[in-house]
This record gives structure tokens, sequence and C-alpha cells, in this order.
């Protein structure tokens, strides 16, 4: 899809809410769930083990949206994209049920990036501030208890039924808090998120995690200039082009 750009002059006092997605873009998922894998001994690439659990996250999601799965919430396809990775890189046999499940709450204990909590703070002097991620509502709130994430509110796809980039996600945040799409800015570090919340008439800001698939590893571009509403290097530049 090409990027067109925002929908009109951008108006920070227009804004009610603040949603964010917040794998890769408020945590730090790969070098998380990497230190866990690494933590387990199991002698493979925890940073390749971690790409690989990552890797089969849309495709899940989208067995979903085809219908040919049930609405299954991100644990659960965690969990099963667990176990194919397990057996491709040859450990299954080493990781009993207890340790699976373990191993998959690790995705509850990403790391924030160090900028996040702080900038949330300083966002929700003015702004109500939210997550919109296809995590689901449990992950999310011990994430964010772990990591220092004061969210006004948690937000999932599991409250909307709809993983995210379906529009019924977005408009969603809309619903709840009784407010015209404009009025929500859809905070992220993944230009097609933007995309799909853009389209729905919601305003964006993008944020540059340029380490988000490691040192080595940047899969996609960052947007061209003018792409989106606001285009910040991180949380807190984010912070002070909203005046927080």
């Amino acid at each position: 899809m090409a990027e067109t750009g925002p929908l009109s002059t951008f108006d920070a006092k227009q804004i009610r809410v603040l949603a964010f997605d917040v794998f890769g873009t408020v945590v730090d998922w790969r070098t998380s769930i990497a230190r866990e894998v690494d933590a387990l001994g199991l002698g493979v690439d925890a940073e390749r083990f971690a790409d690989a659990w990552r890797a089969g996250y849309q495709p899940a999601m989208q067995r979903v949206r085809s219908g040919a799965l049930g609405w299954t919430k991100i644990d659960a396809l965690h969990r099963m994209i667990l176990d194919d990775v397990l057996q491709r890189f040859g450990i299954a046999a080493r990781l009993d049920e207890a340790a699976r499940a373990d191993l998959n709450r690790a995705w509850h204990r990403l790391d924030a990036w160090p900028d996040a909590a702080g900038a949330i703070a300083r966002l929700k002097r003015r702004y109500t501030v939210v997550t919109l991620s296809n995590g689901n509502i449990g992950l999310l709130t011990a994430m964010a208890k772990r990591a220092g994430l004061a969210w006004d509110a948690v937000l999932s796809a599991e409250v909307f039924r709809h993983y995210k980039p379906d529009p019924q996600a977005y408009l969603g945040v809309c619903e709840v808090f009784d407010i015209e799409p404009g009025a929500m800015l859809m905070c992220a570090a993944h230009p097609d998120d933007l995309r799909a919340a853009a389209a729905c008439g919601c305003r964006t800001a993008y944020i540059d995690r340029p380490l988000e698939f490691g040192p080595a590893g940047r899969s996609r571009h960052a947007p061209a200039a003018g792409a989106f509403d606001l285009d910040t290097t991180d949380m807190n530049d984010l912070a002070a082009q909203l005046g927080c």
C-alpha cells in the first residue's frame, strides 16, 4: 500500500487518546526473549530462536482472520508457535510441559525500551494513554506491571475479537472512549499498523525503533518523511512534539 501522507493538518489539541502498539514499539521483545532462551542452556542461537518465534506471529493471526482457526488469544498462539519452533530447532524433547509453559510466559516478562516508562508518565499529564496491541489482556497487564508501564487502560485485540490491522481494532478504541477517529493518535514503530489506523480516520505517530530486530536485522525501511502525522525518534521525542 502506498504511503499517502496524513489526512490533514495535524493539531495536537484535537487529540484525546494515544493508543500504543506494544511489541517492538514499547518493549524490546527480541532481546528479552533471547535472554530467556539463552538462560535455558539449550545450545541454540537464542536470537535466531527469538526471530523464528516472532516470525510465526503474523501467520498464526492470519489463520484466525481467515476463519481457519477460531478466536485464539496471543498466549495460545505463542504456545502453538513455540511448539513448532522447538521441533524445527531439534530440541523439543529437552523441554517438558512445565518448562514450555514457563518459556511461553516470557512474553509477559519483556523489558521496556529505556524511554518508555518515563515518556508514558509525561504523556499521561495531557492525554489518555492506552495500549492497542494484539497481545491479550493478561499478557499486557503482567508485562506492564513488571516493566513499570503505567497505562491509563490496557486495551487489546482480545476486547474487540479482531487482530490489527482489522479496522474493528482501531475503531473499537474510539468507541470505548466515545471519540471520533480523528481524536485518536495511533503510535507505533510499524508503518503497516499506522497505515491501517489512518485508513480508519485516526491520526498517526511513527516511533523509530531501529534495533527492534537487532543491530544487523532491520527488516523494514523507515517511512518517507511526511508519511504520518508525526515522525519521532523515540517516545520521549513523541512527548516533546506533543508538548508534554
